[in-house]
Formats: C-alpha cells, sequence, structure tokens
C-alpha cells in the first residue's frame, strides 16, 4: 500500500516540527506549507491524500484557503486546525465542507487519530459489516425456517434491507452473493406463505398476522390523523420500495422528523389499476365494480384505469364520517409539482392532500425501454442512486421545505413496489390474456400449476371477472411470463428489468410513514 501523503498548511510550521517527525516515524510522508497561496501552488502539481490547514493565518487566511482547495478538489480531506471555537467561524467551516477540526493545543496521537478517522473509517467500517451480516446471516436462517407472521417477516425483510443497503460499501463481493442467495431463500419462502394464506388474508381472517392492506390501510393508520385540526399531507409515490424508501430518508429528514415507520401489504395483483384504487375506496376490486361501477375500469378496457381516484376517495370519507373536503392532484413532471407549490396556503386550509409522483413508476419503465436508463439502472445500486437523484431534487423535497414551520403531519406511502426479474416462466394463452409480465388474466392459460400461485376463481379473492372461464396466475419471487413464440428474443429483452404485479417482499410489503414538518 503507498503511504499517505500528508500536507500540513500552518504559518507557524517550523515549531510543529515534533509532530512532523512524530508523523513520518509512523509510516506517514508530510508535505508542510507555511501558508495558503504556496499550498493552492503546490497541490496544482502535488498528490495529497489529507489536508490539515491552521484556521488563523496571515495574508490568505484559513477560510480562504479552504475555499480555493474545495474548488480544485472538491473530494480531498481537509481538517481544520483553529485556536478558536466561535460558533462562526465553525459554521462557515463546516458550510465549506471540512472533514473535521482540531482545537489547537493539538498532540501527535490527536494528528493520527484524524488521518485513521478520514482514510481508514470506510474500510474498517466495511469490515465492521462484513463481520456482522455473518452473525446476522445465521439469525435470519433461523428466523426463516420458522412459521413467520407478517410482523415476523416484516422484521425479516427490514433487516434484509438494511443489509442490502450497507454491504455494498464493505466492496465484499463474496458476501453479497451470499446475502442475494438468503433473499431469494427469503422470497421463496414469503411467496409460500402468501399462497398458503393470501385467501384468508383478503378475507379479513388474518389470526395473528395483524397488519393492514391495500383497502384498509387508509381507514387504519391515515383517518385516524385527520381528527387533528391540522391538515394532512397524503404523498403516494408509485412504484416505491421499502428499500427506496431508507435511501431516501436521511434527505427527507432534514425537513420533516419521521414519527413512524411501517409496512403494509399491498393486495394481488400488485399493480396501480388494482392496489391504489383499493388504497383510496377502501374496497377491493370487485367491491368497487358492485358498489360504484362508474368508477371501476375492466382490465381489458383501453381507458386509463385510475382516473375516478379522487372520487372512490371522497367517497370513502364520508362512509366513514369524515370530512370529503380534499386536494387531489397527480404530478407527472417537474413544472406542474413546482407549480403545485403556489397552491399551498390554500392546501394548508384543506383537511386532506393527496398528492402522487409518478417518477418512480415512470423511471421502472423506463428502464426498460430507453436503453441508456436501462444501462444506468442495471444493477440495485445504481437503480436507487437515480431514484435518490430525482429525490433530492424533485418537488417532494421542495414541499417539505415549504411546510416547515407549519403545523401539519405529513404521510409518505406507495400503491405496491417492484422486484427484478431474472427467470423466465412459459406460459400459453390465447390473445385476450393481459399482457403484464408478473399476472396474467385469461381463458385458456397453459402454465406449469407448480411454478405459479394460481387462482381459478377471481371471485375467491374479490378479483373482478374479465370472461366466464378466466383465471388469474402470478409470478413468484423474480419470475416472469414469456409466451413460447419468441422465447429467446423476450427474454433477452425483458430480463434483468424492474416489474410488478407478482408476489415477492419487494412488491408487496411496502412502506409506510408518518412524519411532521421541523
Amino acid at each position: 500500500m503507498d503511504r499517505v501523503r500528508v500536507l500540513w498548511i500552518d504559518d507557524e510550521i517550523d515549531l510543529l516540527k515534533p509532530h512532523v517527525m512524530f508523523l513520518e516515524k509512523k509510516g506517514y510522508e508530510v508535505l508542510t506549507m507555511n501558508n495558503g497561496r504556496d499550498a493552492i501552488d503546490a497541490l496544482r502539481s502535488e498528490a495529497v491524500d489529507i489536508v490539515f490547514l491552521d484556521e488563523q493565518m496571515p495574508g490568505m487566511s484559513g477560510l480562504e484557503t479552504l475555499t480555493e482547495i474545495k474548488t480544485m478538489l472538491p473530494s480531498l480531506p481537509v481538517v481544520m486546525v483553529t485556536k478558536s471555537e466561535e460558533e462562526q467561524i465553525m459554521e462557515e467551516a463546516l458550510g465549506s465542507k471540512i472533514s473535521d477540526y482540531l482545537i489547537k493545543p493539538v498532540n501527535p496521537g490527536q494528528i493520527v487519530l484524524a488521518i485513521k478517522k478520514q482514510l481508514e473509517a470506510p474500510r474498517l467500517e466495511g469490515e465492521k459489516s462484513s463481520m456482522a451480516y455473518q452473525q446476522e446471516f445465521r439469525n435470519i436462517s433461523m428466523e426463516l425456517s420458522s412459521n413467520l407472521t407478517y410482523q415476523e417477516w416484516e422484521r425479516v425483510y427490514k433487516k434484509l434491507t438494511y443489509w442490502d443497503l450497507e454491504l455494498p460499501k464493505a466492496g465484499d463481493d463474496g458476501l453479497l452473493e451470499i446475502l442475494g442467495t438468503q433473499k431469494r431463500e427469503a422470497n421463496l419462502l414469503f411467496s409460500k406463505y402468501i399462497e398458503k394464506n393470501y385467501i384468508d388474508f383478503i378475507n379479513g381472517r388474518k389470526g395473528d398476522n395483524d397488519f393492514e392492506m391495500s383497502h384498509t390501510v387508509l381507514k387504519q393508520k391515515l383517518f385516524p390523523l385527520l381528527n387533528n385540526d391540522v391538515p394532512v399531507f397524503l404523498l403516494v409515490i408509485d412504484n416505491l420500495r421499502y428499500d427506496h424508501w431508507k435511501i431516501i430518508q436521511d434527505v427527507l429528514e432534514r425537513y420533516v422528523k419521521v414519527i413512524s415507520d411501517s409496512t403494509y401489504m399491498s393486495i394481488l395483483p400488485s399493480v396501480t389499476h388494482y392496489a391504489r384504487n383499493s388504497m383510496f375506496a377502501g374496497l377491493l376490486p370487485t367491491e368497487i365494480e358492485k358498489k360504484y361501477p362508474q368508477y371501476w375500469i375492466p382490465e381489458d378496457s383501453n381507458e386509463r384505469k385510475n382516473q375516478y381516484e379522487k372520487e372512490l376517495l371522497e367517497e370513502y370519507l364520508k362512509r366513514y364520517g369524515k370530512e370529503p373536503r380534499v386536494t387531489f392532484n397527480k404530478v407527472l413532471n417537474h413544472a406542474y409539482g413546482m407549480k403545485l407549490l403556489d397552491h399551498l396556503p390554500r392546501m394548508l386550509q384543506t383537511p386532506l392532500n393527496v398528492i402522487i409522483y409518478n417518477f418512480v413508476d415512470m423511471l421502472s419503465h423506463a428502464s426498460t425501454e430507453v436503453e441508456l436508463l436501462r444501462e444506468m439502472s442495471s444493477e440495485e445500486t445504481s437503480y436507487r442512486s437515480l431514484v435518490l437523484s430525482w429525490v433530492k431534487h424533485s418537488p417532494l423535497v421542495e414541499l417539505l421545505k415549504n411546510l416547515m414551520g407549519q403545523r401539519a403531519i405529513v404521510v409518505l406511502t406507495t400503491d405496491h413496489g417492484s422486484v427484478r426479474i431474472t427467470n423466465p416462466v412459459r406460459v400459453k394463452g390465447d390473445r385476450e390474456a393481459s399482457v403484464n409480465l408478473r399476472y396474467k388474466v385469461g381463458r385458456n392459460m397453459e402454465f406449469d400449476p407448480q411454478q405459479v400461485f394460481y387462482v381459478r376463481y377471481p371471485g375467491d379473492i374479490f378479483l373482478p371477472k374479465v370472461s366466464m372461464t378466466a383465471s388469474f396466475i402470478f409470478c413468484r419471487e423474480n419470475d416472469f411470463f414469456v409466451y413460447p413464440n419468441n422465447y429467446n428474443q423476450y427474454v433477452g429483452y425483458y430480463k434483468d428489468t424492474i416489474q410488478h404485479g407478482g408476489i415477492s417482499m419487494e412488491e408487496m410489503m411496502v412502506p409506510f410513514a408518518v412524519m411532521r414538518p421541523k
């Protein structure tokens, strides 16, 4: 390993010679400068790993030097060394992105510790994460071997999500492969859990499984919040997975305080047409079709299938004695989302404000159809980074900024999640069969019953009949349906894309977070 190169900038550098000698004996290479201008010139030709910078220097001050260093080398760690603990000075330094600061007089041990903290912390944290997951692997495996309730499945899924986000930092490909295998095992067992219990769940017979589903989540988790004399903002990010929620949480917590962080179960099929209509209606699909036939658009229709969500929500609120006055907006582009902020004063006077953000769903579809996005989202880490980048610059964040200091409640949730598909499953069907890759509905379908969740009678799970003899089949874990015609072509095109509609933890166990503006 190359020696670590340290640049120490201090107008009294000669007095620090013992410290420099100490660092050199520890194996560090130390370059010294007694003013900011010479240091800046040196950095144009010299490569260093870390900078120690005196805050109080004649001529070019430490803060001025810091600004120039960060302009030239934004990622170079800079540790500020200062005699002053004045709040204003430290705010300026922190605002200029110092990595750390030390208060004079400093001793050699502090300097070594600061170097290790900045340069070796990622490696040490990675090693610690690797060791921790190896222990957690055994715990999760033991949990998966038992008959889990929904709450226990939620705990397992949250653990797997945590390690899915944490282990890439360790850079251990072997452990990442083990985690991937454990996730697939968990999803296979979760699919069996759903297949065994789903008809009972959808009929309200949950036993020890106390959890909410698409058609009950607003009544149980949102409606109680409407009793408060403050407006509620329900933010629905279409197709948001739980891991997405965890990566954007840090960004959102700059403006809000998270009160609760839970999940609920999306109904099947885990797609917008069924799950989101069910959520806003407080009814299952066949119940919507029967009670509000004017608001239900059949599977085989070419009409927009979620065009009556506001009407369904207003009827839902009336049925439970809630104020039906609600604002309802669907944000399909950045410009509309920003324009919506103009209406914030009116929204703060409205009991319930629903805003649907479609970006993540649009991204998942575009990542299949647009070659550049497909390449950019070819791995889960890169796909998450696209979601995170959108959130950072989104109208959603601007809304939360504008809500700071206001008396309001913010709820963030989704209608369903998504999963990366890898394993093709053959199916035959007539031309009327649905086109979704994760579920099919149609007549005379041919398939291997061992490879799917088969529902012969759609009414058993409260799904409308497309025809008298139509049935539903659902994919498990990472499977996707492919017709025999042009089989290899379709497998090559759709494999490793993001889809939804079937049975997996990622699609069905979706986030529901309650927050308050700071």
